[in-house]
This record gives C-alpha cells, structure tokens and sequence, in this order.
C-alpha cells in the first residue's frame, strides 16, 4: 500500500513540474501542460481529493482551449493580415482560464495541507 502511495505522489510531483515547465512558453509549452494538468487530475481522482473536479474541468476546458489555438494556428491565425477576425480568440479562452484555475486550485491545496 506504501509502494503505491509513493508512486502517487511522485506521478503528482512530475505533473507539477511538467505545468510549471510548460508555463515557461505557453504556446509552445501547450501540450506539455495539458499532460501536467492530466497528471494532476489522475492524481487527485486516485487519492479522492476534494478538488479533483476542478481539476477534471480545467483539464477538459485546457483541452479544448488548446486544440482550438493549435486549429486557428493551421489556418495562419487570427486578426492582423490573416483572414479570420479577432472575434476567433475567443476559442482560445478555454486554455487561459483553465491554467488560471488550475494555479488557483493548486496554491489554495498548498495551503490548506500546510495547516
């Protein structure tokens, strides 16, 4: 059961250093904070967190919200001297607040096992 709980811990640890690492180039770094944030969600649905909906749901919107910027990217982008309009960002939206959500939820665990 020990084994088990250490793997956990150590796959959780690996999914915040991979968020924090995407975090450094969040165009570039897309993917490897969708496979931070799933590390994160497995983990806490696996230890039954209180927060793992919330991390379920940012790891969806993030999903969404990064399949959306890769598709606009494919189709040259959106706004200046591209054919779609800036209204086509609002796809992109989903990642942002995602990510947001997800430092959000992160910080307050921090601190709420630190008591």
């Amino acid at each position: 059961m020990e084994k088990k709980t250490n793997w956990i811990r150590i796959i959780y640890i690996i999914g915040i250093v991979s968020f924090i690492i995407g975090t450094l180039d969040p165009l570039e770094g897309s993917v490897v904070i969708l496979a931070g944030s799933a590390l994160i969600s497995f983990t806490s649905f696996k230890t039954n967190d209180c927060h793992w909906k919330i991390f379920l749901a940012s790891l969806i919107m993030m999903m969404i919200g990064v399949v959306a910027l890769f598709y606009l990217s494919s189709l040259g982008g959106f706004g200046g001297s591209s054919d779609l309009s800036w209204w086509w960002g609002i796809f992109i939206l989903p990642y942002p607040i995602a990510w947001f959500m997800t430092v959000i939820t992160l910080i307050i665990r921090a601190f709420k096992k630190a008591k």
